[in-house]
């Protein structure tokens, strides 16, 4: 008995948390790329303050920390792979493969291990829109599975699971069929599942708000709309309108407010909106045969490749009266980035945006809030947007002083710096108060389009091919 109390004792050491703020989720605390964490290094590279590094199979899903664990997932040689590494060492503890029945349509900027786990410290839970949900235990024993999909999102799938209380909740949009739903965490059954019929297309990962006296909700942008749910029963409570008909990155929340960026099209952009004529009229003059159904010679002049590249949502390459409502509504909709105060019942779009900022807007990279000020990282060039959180008065618009490139990962901070990575591996540092000014550049030779995470004063950055760990020595 002295010996099981003593094993007892040890695995629950080997999961403990080693710091008070983990990073169990995408994006670490709610979504929100902040962490508690000090003694971060400014300078490193492939060669420089390198703790250990570890080559791993490519993917895109960020590093999940707990305890002594981090867990990613990966694709290798058409397999889909789940991995536990060492905190300490980097060495590969235990390695998973998930069933695959189906390759997903995939963008050429996406990757079948994209979404990111996340752990209570007990279990594990990863999303591969290949097979579905799966659930391992912190010793890689596979608790459950659950199948899911097949899904038909134009770019695939990328938001990432979360955990609330003891449910796993998803959210997947998607061209038809999106929806929000929970799932036992010890066992995987199916508790609620709530449609979202406005969501056509998206990769947001949703974030939590708790109100004084309430039940915790789940808040998550999508097409056109944001949207709470009850976490207990999935019911939808309130809803702000005004986003973009694209939503790719995960707001990210501070007192009462929310911040969401979202991006659609160059065309959405104010003094840019392509004019869209409503479906009764467009029909009534150029549905020939009647049949509801548009061809790609009926669409109107200098709309065809346009409406049927997005908006042709059951890809039968024809425009059916709803889904030209749908492209109608998405060319409307205006690109921005929105403050809207949380809460409320119903529609809350006239009452709860509090301002809105149109310049600069990323499509991918979720928003940064860190020591009173609010950042935003264009995906396209590398132009970065500070704001007062309170007014969305610009403090600071200008491109990063590095070649130009791509930005895929978000912005994460902590210690007093705000670390951004680009495509090709440069990992630029900033320092807090909204200036641009770099205060190191370090470049790790090979592509980034994970996130960050920022933990016990290590930073673990994983590229195509090596996930690092950096810090002081």
């Amino acid at each position: 008995m002295a010996m099981l109390t003593t094993i007892a004792l040890l695995m629950a050491l080997a999961i403990a948390p080693l710091d008070p703020a983990e990073w169990a989720r995408f994006r670490g605390p709610n979504g929100s790329g902040v962490s508690t964490t000090t003694g971060l290094p400014t300078e490193f590279g492939p060669e420089t303050n390198v703790i250990w590094k570890t080559e791993l199979p490519k993917g895109y899903s960020s590093p999940i920390v707990f305890g002594n664990r981090i867990y990613l997932t990966g694709s290798r040689d058409e397999k889909l792979l789940t991995f536990a590494v060492d905190r300490a060492t980097g060495k590969v503890i235990w390695e998973r493969e998930a069933p695959r029945d189906r390759k997903e349509k995939l963008d050429n900027r996406n990757n079948p291990a994209s979404p990111s786990a996340a752990t209570d410290g007990r279990q594990v839970f990863v999303f591969f829109p290949d097979f579905g949900l799966l659930a391992y235990d912190a010793n890689g024993q596979e608790q459950w599975r659950r199948p899911l999909g097949p899904f038909n999102n134009i770019y695939g799938m990328g938001a990432s699971p979360i955990i609330v209380d003891d449910e796993v909740v998803l959210t997947c949009d998607q061209s038809t069929g999106s929806f929000i739903a929970a799932f036992d965490a010890k066992t995987g059954r199916e508790r609620w599942r709530t449609p979202r019929t406005e969501a056509r297309s998206g990769h947001s990962t949703p974030v939590l708000y708790a109100p004084a006296g309430g039940r915790t909700q789940i808040v998550v942008p999508g097409s056109f709309l944001l949207s709470a749910y009850d976490a207990r029963d999935g019911k939808r409570l309130w809803w702000v309108g005004g986003l973009s008909f694209e939503l790719k990155s995960t707001p990210v929340i501070s007192g009462d407010t929310l911040y969401i960026n979202g991006f659609g099209s160059p065309e959405n952009q104010p003094g840019s909106k392509v004019a869209v004529a409503p479906s009764s009229e467009v029909f009534a003059s150029n549905d020939a045969n009647k049949d509801g159904k548009l061809t790609k010679e009926e669409i109107p002049a200098g709309h065809a490749d346009r409406a049927l590249s997005f908006a042709d949502l059951d890809s039968d390459k024809l425009m059916s009266i709803d889904e030209w409502d749908y492209y109608k509504a998405a060319m409307d909709s205006e690109n921005g980035m929105l403050a809207i105060r949380l809460g409320g019942s119903g529609d809350m779009t006239a009452k709860s945006v509090r301002w809105r900022f149109q310049r600069g807007i990323p499509q991918l990279p979720s928003p940064l809030l860190y020591q009173g000020v609010l950042y935003m990282v264009n995906d396209a060039g590398g132009i970065v947007t500070t704001l007062n959180p309170e007014s969305g008065e610009l403090i600071q618009q200008g491109r990063l002083k590095v070649p130009t490139d791509r930005y895929y990962a978000s912005p994460v901070a902590a210690d007093g710096k705000i670390y951004i990575a680009t495509e090709k591996g440069k990992v630029v540092v900033l320092p807090p108060g909204g200036g641009l000014e770099a205060i190191a550049v370090n470049d790790l030779q090979d592509n980034i389009y994970a996130t960050p995470a920022l933990v016990d004063g290590r930073i673990y950055v994983r590229t195509n091919s090596t996930l690092y760990c950096f810090g002081k020595k």
